[in-house]
């Protein structure tokens, strides 16, 4: 299988149309237009029924004490964890490619429900929703796309992993606010072929020009 997209190249940075949040002179950090990129794929092989599709950030602080502190850097040493940020499960076996914007387009306060995708799937919670729980101007259910958000003081530069499995079941069970964990749970066994992209974001402005 091979996944493409006409949105970035890939371990290209990805363009803050794309993200959640950008670089801001005053505040460190503002929205940005949290357009979900263009995806297509192509090569899916004998047998595939449905396909599932995951964005997940492998470079997320696994602990936040200096996460967006004024006066404080996130250590380049400290371990990171996944961070998903679109989890879609029960894509058509026909569907091979997602239009930019299709799936998101700005950022919702409070986040979208679960529920179906304009292309035939079903959208699952993206982990803003754990990273905004009990806050009471941002708390909810953030389901499908939500870009780029990476701490404005971290040092590292993140790298956003989109993978698209082709699997031999046209639907996985999944329904809710599903995770990216669930779905990963839910594929196995079932995945006949993947690809992957790979797209590169930071907001610290010191941590790009290193």
């Amino acid at each position: 299988m091979h996944i493409r997209s006409d949105s970035f190249k890939p371990y290209d940075f990805l363009d803050v149309r794309l993200a959640l949040g950008k670089h801001a002179d005053e505040g460190h950090f503002t929205f940005a237009d949290n357009r979900n990129p263009h995806l297509a794929w192509s090569g899916a092989p004998k047998g595939t029924k449905s396909f599932a599709l995951i964005c997940y950030d492998p470079e997320v602080p696994s602990e936040g004490t200096d996460v967006n502190q004024e006066g404080r850097t996130v250590p380049l040493d400290l371990p990171r964890v996944d961070f998903f940020h679109w989890v879609v499960a029960d894509l058509p076996v026909g569907l091979t490619e997602i239009a930019e914007g299709s799936h998101s387009e700005g950022v919702t306060v409070k986040g979208k429900a679960p529920g179906p995708t304009p292309d035939g799937g079903v959208r699952g919670a993206n982990d803003y929703t754990g990273w905004f729980a009990g806050n009471a101007d941002m708390g909810g259910d953030y389901c499908g796309y939500d870009g780029m958000g990476p701490p404005w003081n971290d040092e590292r530069v993140h790298a956003y992993n989109f993978v698209i499995y082709a699997l031999d079941v046209e639907t996985l069970g999944l329904s809710g606010a599903f995770t990216g964990g669930d779905l990963r749970a839910a594929v196995e066994g079932h995945v006949l072929e993947s690809a992957r992209i790979v797209g590169l974001y930071v907001i610290n402005p010191s941590a790009r020009q290193r």
